[in-house]
């Protein structure tokens, strides 16, 4: 039987499923325009309520979002390979450009600025969805530098229109790209003008490192998250390695996702993550998994909450226990500096604050549902527990099956989308990272599974691993191999 590969690269859409059971590494090879019809769908509902949401708490949305989650869960359980069809991009591009122009968009860009930043959506929109109606090399590369360098001219018109937008991140990301050219402490400064946060650095320090240059060298740190988006869509055109309709159709698609203007007016720092993570994705999957933990570590010491995605990654064989532990090793390592400075400082700001720090009443989260619908303070055993749970969940899955970093990438959304969902503070750029994580799964060629068996063999060459006893495979339960985490 063919292979999903064989049967996208033939025009394949029916439904397929093996009857035995799936090799490690390989999911169950189902494949169906059903199935990229609601992919379609989910994606568009998802950024769809995202733009409504910014600076407003409805209902429809937590439950819109949590129907998606839903349905990335399903994905995952049933291990669907998507054969995504040539109409699906330039479909969900359409779809895209009418929801950023209908439904309520949010931003302090203003006038001309915000006609034209309309304008580059639309028109970039556009251009994609034909390009990538047509197949060949030539429109595909076109499709991906014309989504580049919309985004590049939208970045452009939201900072130069909008010189100081309104929002404690981009003030304390400012000010503490001018603190740390001082050799001043993050975690002991007052920011000035700051409508929200005043007296705390919510990041770990390498977010502030990593957007500094923006500020120093061209006077807004949005800059630096600019070139950070770039290293991004980068990121996803080494993932799609050679299949360039793939890396133009998922790159348009997600430059292009409703609520962007927002995003890079609010100087929300998202892109940093989700470059690091691509490529962190990208080495793995090369059989450069101890080179993917200088990206990942990067992440690591940016923000906190990507160490909900550590138990999954520690029991993922091409990455393991040691790269893992390493990797949190670097992320400590490189954080130090500011430990050293004033552990306690350090420790308010980047946990013990905002542990304490009240909801805001805008977050679409079921645990401002139950603040604000029904006057009840979900207590952290509550949320924990739902956060524990999707890692715990995650993690057997990924130690029981060894997928592709395809469906890793899944699996790491799916616990980010969780782990949002029960938050006290989550919003638009929390929920962009778990789609763009999802996105960067569908560069990856269909049925590629390079990361969990092929790259298995040049990824632990050096292992010491004592060889199986004839006949028993890693998938069988209760062996050895199927047990044990190497690094």
């Amino acid at each position: 039987m063919a292979d999903a590969h064989e049967v996208s690269q033939t025009g394949g859409t029916g439904l397929r499923s093996e009857s035995a059971a799936p090799e490690p590494g390989r999911s169950r090879a189902v494949a169906g325009s059903s199935a990229a019809v609601v992919l379609g769908l989910a994606w568009l509902a998802w950024f769809g309520v995202l733009q409504w949401s910014v600076v407003r708490f409805r209902v429809p949305i937590v439950l819109t979002l949590t129907v998606c989650a839903a349905l990335l869960a399903w994905w995952l359980a049933r291990r669907f390979v998507i054969d995504v069809p040539r109409w699906l991009a330039p479909s969900v591009l359409l779809g895209s450009v009418v929801i950023t122009l209908t439904v309520p968009l949010f931003s302090y860009v203003r006038g001309g600025w915000l006609t034209a930043a309309l304008a580059i959506l639309t028109t970039g929109g556009l251009v994609c969805a034909v390009l990538l109606t047509r197949p060949g090399r030539a429109t595909a590369l076109a499709a991906y530098v014309v989504a580049v360098l919309t985004h590049t001219a939208l970045a452009a018109v939201a900072v130069i229109g909008d010189r100081a937008p309104k929002i404690d991140v981009w003030v304390v990301l400012q000010q503490g790209a001018d603190a740390l050219g001082r050799g001043e402490n993050l975690y002991t400064q007052q920011w000035t003008d700051s409508p929200g946060v005043q007296d705390f650095f919510p990041y770990l320090p390498w977010m502030s490192v990593l957007t500094a240059p923006g500020r120093w060298l061209a006077g807004d740190v949005r800059w630096a998250v600019l070139v950070w988006s770039l290293v991004l869509y980068a990121g996803l055109w080494a993932l799609a390695k050679g299949h360039v309709e793939r890396a133009a159709a998922v790159t348009a698609v997600l430059v292009l996702a409703p609520g962007t203007l927002t995003q890079v007016d609010q100087a929300w720092t998202e892109p940093v993550l989700a470059a690091a993570i691509v490529w962190w994705a990208v080495l793995v999957r090369r059989g450069h998994a101890w080179w993917a933990i200088v990206p990942l570590a990067l992440a690591c010491a940016s923000k906190q909450h990507l160490a909900l995605l550590a138990p999954v990654l520690l029991v993922w064989r091409p990455f393991g226990v040691s790269r893992t532990l390493a990797t949190g090793g670097l992320a400590g390592l490189l954080m130090a500096p500011w430990v050293i400075a004033d552990a306690d400082a350090f420790v308010n700001d980047t946990v013990v604050t905002l542990l304490n720090f009240h909801p805001i009443r805008f977050a679409n989260t079921w645990y401002l549902y139950a603040l604000n619908e029904h006057g009840v303070t979900l207590p952290f055993a509550v949320t924990g527990a739902a956060m524990v749970g999707i890692v715990a969940v995650a993690a057997y899955a990924v130690w029981r099956r060894r997928p592709d970093v395809a469906e890793v990438l899944r699996w790491l959304a799916l616990v980010l989308a969780v782990a949002n969902l029960v938050n006290k503070q989550g919003f638009y750029n929390q929920f962009w990272l778990v789609a763009a994580l999802v996105a960067a799964s569908l560069a990856l060629p269909t049925g590629d599974s390079r990361g969990a068996t092929d790259a298995d063999e040049a990824i632990d060459s050096d292992a010491a691993d004592t060889p199986l006893p004839e006949g028993v495979t890693v998938s069988e339960p209760g062996s050895r191999a199927a047990a044990a985490t190497p690094g």
